[in-house]
């Protein structure tokens, strides 16, 4: 029998009810929850609603199960293919060069762009194509840092076009195609992520799966292609090896960035500027694709998850009652600066004697020390916020939280590398000197305060806003307030008037009754959070500008060797940067759940 009367249907030969009756069954399943729990229904295994849920989920997990599987073999084939490329390309003696690998690179983006524009398309046109939007993808952080990042790697596509169209004549016009293309990808991914990384796709989800994974693919295999290239720029040492004064420190390091000039000529004079100006936004794009990547992969997990339309809250941005972490962090990130500017402007002088560069260093080591020091006894004290905080962990499943994890655990991995690495190089050594017992300091040191910091956020990215633990007591408080003034009202009606004064205070005291909290747990997490993250900005800024002390610090090439210790720096740095914007997103949301 149908459940609903005016709409006959065929509920229980079918195995599942009708859309008309699964509404009833919402219906009749929200009235019984407010009824007495010691009632029992005998006929509830009659009810055509109850077998729903099992059949429907089944039916519905088949495909997605099957779209998930495929899109992931289709990743998988394209980053091994894309990974055996880009290392053969590496080696002299394998006969793939760098032209092979831009080939197998510009095919990948042309066909991720064919799929991004279809999508776009395809999802303006079809009004159902995209029913849910996850909140708590695509943040505006994300998408400014893909705009930002993605404007400055078109300007570096541009440089590279100026310079590879100088050695058209003698090499191969690959060189010249393949930025021209990753431009207009760029472009193309941009927008597509900026309109569309909220998307819940619900219809074509196994092409959409298929598409997204492609798109994470290339963008993994552009990310290693940079990389790579860059450490073979770094990794190649100079023939002239007699004279070891020219090519110390920071003068080998940049030395490295030869591209070809032994055997093709440019065409034009300015072949060398757009180099090292290209050269220096090469981190611009590996974030870039880091950043794409992660967002592909959230918009992979969204299709076809259905979501509540209120189960994300909208946290406001304020900086009221807290001004010692901003200012304490201003006055740090000036520091720095300051720091680094002049630390910069010496190691890059031509002229400029040992003393002068070891002071320069030294300089830039306190520096780097007196920085990690603050930021790890501030994390101490956050942490301990969180002992007394008793606010509930997170439940409910979120991709973003989970992938914003997994990115801070494996992007912190790379300075812990090179720390690690620092660190076996100084006491290998011996530790002699000021500038190899600072450089031991600030490696354990910056171990010290990854471990807390990653401690910190994991921990404050798992807890609940604030607003939404704390109790309500108009709820509780205005019937006792009101209840008195009924029977006053009774009496006359001048006994009325103090009803309302009453009641009004009810109304306001949960702020006023809640605002000692702000100020020693709220106020401290967020003054925390607030210096946190700019602590971690200034420590972006500078190696993402070009500060390199594992290299005008000779004792970790010396231990190593040149090679080993640039492909470790060259690795691991490109992570250790990501790291450090990665945790300034990621405490700016903890700071909003504060």
């Amino acid at each position: 029998m149908c459940l609903n009367s005016g709409f006959p249907c065929q509920c229980l030969t079918d195995g599942y009810p009708c859309q008309p009756c699964r509404m009833t069954c919402k219906d009749k399943e929200t009235e019984q929850a407010h009824l007495s729990n010691s009632t029992s229904a005998p006929g509830q295994t009659e009810n055509p609603c109850e077998p729903d849920p099992d059949a429907d989920t089944v039916v519905r997990e088949r495909p997605r199960n099957w779209g998930w599987m495929l899109s992931g073999i289709f990743c998988i084939n394209i980053l091994i293919l894309g990974c055996a490329l880009v290392s053969s390309s590496a080696y002299k003696e394998v006969d793939i060069d760098m032209s092979d690998l831009q080939i197998f690179l510009t095919i990948l983006l042309i066909l991720t762009s064919i799929w991004m524009i279809y999508y776009i398309t395809y999802t303006a046109r079809q009004e159902d194509a995209v029913v849910y939007k996850d909140g708590h993808a695509g943040p505006v952080w994300l998408r400014g840092g893909l705009v930002v990042f993605g404007v400055l790697s078109i300007i570096m596509d541009i440089f590279k076009i100026t310079s590879y169209v100088g050695y058209v004549h003698c090499d191969s016009a690959v060189k010249v195609v393949f930025p021209v293309v990753q431009l207009v990808f760029v472009v193309v991914q941009t927008y597509f992520f900026w309109f569309h990384s909220k998307d819940c796709v619900q219809v074509q989800k196994n092409l959409s799966r298929c598409g997204l994974m492609l798109t994470l693919s290339t963008n993994l295999v552009v990310w290693m292609t940079a990389v790579t290239e860059e450490s073979l720029h770094q990794t190649t040492f100079p023939e002239y090896l007699g004279n070891d004064t020219k090519i110390s420190g920071r003068s080998a390091f940049i030395s490295k960035a030869g591209y070809g000039d032994d055997k093709c000529k440019c065409s034009h004079t300015s072949c060398a500027v757009f180099k090292k100006a290209y050269y220096y936004l090469y981190p611009f794009n590996i974030e870039y694709s880091l950043f794409a990547s992660a967002m592909a992969y959230v918009l992979w997990k969204n299709v076809g998850r259905v979501l509540d339309e209120h189960g994300h809250h909208h946290i406001k941005f304020r900086l009221k009652d807290i001004a010692l972490g901003p200012v304490a962090g201003v006055l740090l990130v000036t520091a720095g600066l300051a720091t680094f500017i002049v630390y910069e402007i010496e190691m890059l002088k031509e002229d400029s004697d040992k003393e002068k560069k070891d002071n320069a260093l030294m300089m830039h080591f306190v520096m780097n020390i007196v920085i990690v020091v603050l930021m790890s006894v501030t994390t101490v004290i956050g942490c301990a916020m969180f002992k007394v905080d008793h606010r509930e962990h997170v439940s409910d499943k979120n991709p973003t939280r989970n992938l914003d994890v997994g990115l801070l655990v494996g992007a912190s991995l790379g300075q812990f590398i090179i720390s690690y690495f620092s660190i076996i190089a100084t006491i290998g050594v011996g530790a002699k000197g000021h500038l190899n017992r600072l450089n031991l300091t600030g490696g354990i040191l910056m171990v010290i305060q990854l471990g807390l910091q990653n401690f910190f956020i994991i921990e404050g990215l798992h807890r609940e806003p604030f607003h939404e633990v704390q109790p309500m007591p108009t709820v509780v408080v205005n019937p006792y307030v009101l209840e008195p003034m009924k029977d006053l009202g009774n009496l006359g009606g001048s006994e009325t008037k103090p009803s309302p004064a009453l009641a009004e205070p009810s109304l306001h005291s949960h702020p006023a009754e809640h605002r000692p909290k702000l100020l020693w747990k709220r106020r401290v997490l967020k003054e925390v959070c607030a210096f946190l993250l700019l602590g971690n900005l200034i420590l972006w800024i500078m190696p993402a500008f070009g500060a390199r002390p594992q290299f005008d610090h000779n004792t970790e090439m010396d231990f190593y060797k040149f090679n080993l210790w640039a492909t470790v720096v060259n690795i691991g740095l490109p992570f250790g940067i990501f790291y450090r914007m990665h945790s300034v997103a990621s405490l700016f949301e903890v700071y909003l759940t504060s």
